[in-house]
């Protein structure tokens, strides 16, 4: 049994919902954490409504944030847990996405996924083993789950942007160009990169500029 994620949204600046963005954000945050970033990027997306969930489980590590699975090497958990958290969780976010499309009648290709460290680790394990190809994934500072396991599971192929901070000291830098190797050896033709120098575990402005262009065009902006 899937559980429900609680989420806040912000509604489209025009009033006029053609597309979503889903932010998907890191380990010991919340959704509020990115929510602020739809203030900067809806006056550049006016016709886009942004949803916020929070994870579904309390964060051993954070105890006022929350977490998609267990961090073994933070919390102590052991492997197995963490691989059956993240399983679980990716059920619970499937189910999160199909209920947000069918609430505001769109169709996958008007939703994007917007993630942030363990919430990009979500997004590029989830978005290729849906049934329908979301618009696109903007995937920060975060690294690609079972790479081994992906060609061989995948069933649509979104575009991926992947961008990260050169001196991350939380997910290694080399995660990127990991992830969009096993991204192209599994089909993917649409996978775009950007390193934010002097940049550590977070989101800088040219990188937000990058993924506001890429999500542009993704959601149809032209």
């Amino acid at each position: 049994m899937t559980r429900g994620l609680e989420a806040e949204m912000k509604g489209p600046v025009s009033g006029d919902m053609r597309s979503i963005v889903v932010f998907l954000h890191g380990y010991g945050a919340n959704g509020a954490d990115l929510l602020g970033l739809a203030d900067p990027l809806g006056e550049h997306l006016p016709d886009t409504a942004f949803v916020a969930p929070d994870a579904p489980e309390a964060c051993a590590g954070a105890p006022m944030g929350f977490q998609w699975f267990p961090i073994p090497w933070i919390d102590g958990s052991s492997e197995e847990a963490s691989r059956a958290g993240m399983m679980r969780a990716a059920e619970d976010l499937n189910a999160f996405l199909d209920g947000l499309m069918i609430e505001h009648d769109l169709l996958a290709e008007q939703v994007l996924l917007f993630g942030f460290s363990q919430g990009t680790m979500m997004s590029l394990h989830v978005a290729p083993r849906r049934e329908d190809a979301v618009a696109g994934i903007a995937a920060f500072s975060g690294r690609l789950l079972d790479p081994e396991l992906l060609a061989d599971e995948v069933q649509v192929r979104p575009p991926v942007l992947l961008v990260h901070g050169d001196m991350d000291d939380v997910v290694p830098p080399a995660a990127l160009p990991q992830a969009a190797e096993a991204l192209q050896q599994a089909g993917w033709s649409d996978v775009y990169a950007h390193i934010m120098k002097g940049t550590g575990h977070g989101i800088a402005p040219d990188g937000l500029n990058v993924a506001l262009a890429f999500m542009r065009d993704r959601l149809g902006y032209g």
